[in-house]
């Protein structure tokens, strides 16, 4: 397998991510972590002024600071997927959502991409000082589930969703145990 790094997004990865998002809309996909680049696709300058803005606010019972990452192929420079960390819980995200939201971009879904996606952001976590990660995903989103599952997560509750309709299921991974536990199957599938 090609080995991945998280990079923070720059004007240099403009068209690519203008085309992750488009390639999601192509396919009719969920677009997961991408801290609302969505919702800025005409204006990625705007969009990196407001994650470079999320990363130092304060929390609000609306918002909490985040880091927004592109999951990078090496050997192509390729965008294959994001993750948002959010780097602490208000009310809201601690009843829904969670700490972390990921996605790989759909011509390049059941590879095991996913997993390094979410190993490294629990490295992340960890040097945020984030000792227990809490994630959720649609009862549904198999891929997600043994993607959580794969990193030792564990079903901590089950709930229905008033907002978006249908079941959740909560996970939590211990951030230290998960790290130590499977960094012999992940670490070399990292770029330094």
């Amino acid at each position: 397998m090609d080995q991945l790094y998280l990079v923070k997004p720059t004007i240099e990865y403009k068209d690519q991510a203008i085309q992750y998002i488009k390639e999601h809309i192509e396919y009719g996909s969920h677009i997961n972590g991408c801290g609302g680049l969505d919702r800025y696709i005409e204006d990625y300058e705007g969009w990196l002024d407001k994650i470079d803005y999320e990363y130092t606010m304060e929390p609000t019972e609306k918002r909490v600071p985040a880091e927004t990452y592109f999951l990078v192929r090496y050997s192509d420079n390729k965008i294959i997927g994001m993750i948002n960390i959010r780097l602490c819980l208000n009310d809201n995200l601690e009843k829904r959502g969670g700490h972390i939201g990921y996605g790989i971009r759909p011509t390049e879904r059941r590879k095991g991409y996913n997993k390094i996606n979410l190993y490294l952001g629990l490295l992340v976590c960890k040097r945020h000082g984030i000792s227990v990660v809490k994630l959720d995903c649609d009862e549904d989103n198999l891929g997600s589930k043994k993607t959580m599952e794969a990193l030792g997560g564990i079903q901590a509750k089950r709930y229905y969703d008033e907002v978006d309709g249908g079941y959740v299921l909560r996970y939590e991974i211990d951030v230290d145990e998960s790290i130590k536990k499977y960094s012999k199957i992940y670490e070399p599938l990292i770029r330094k």
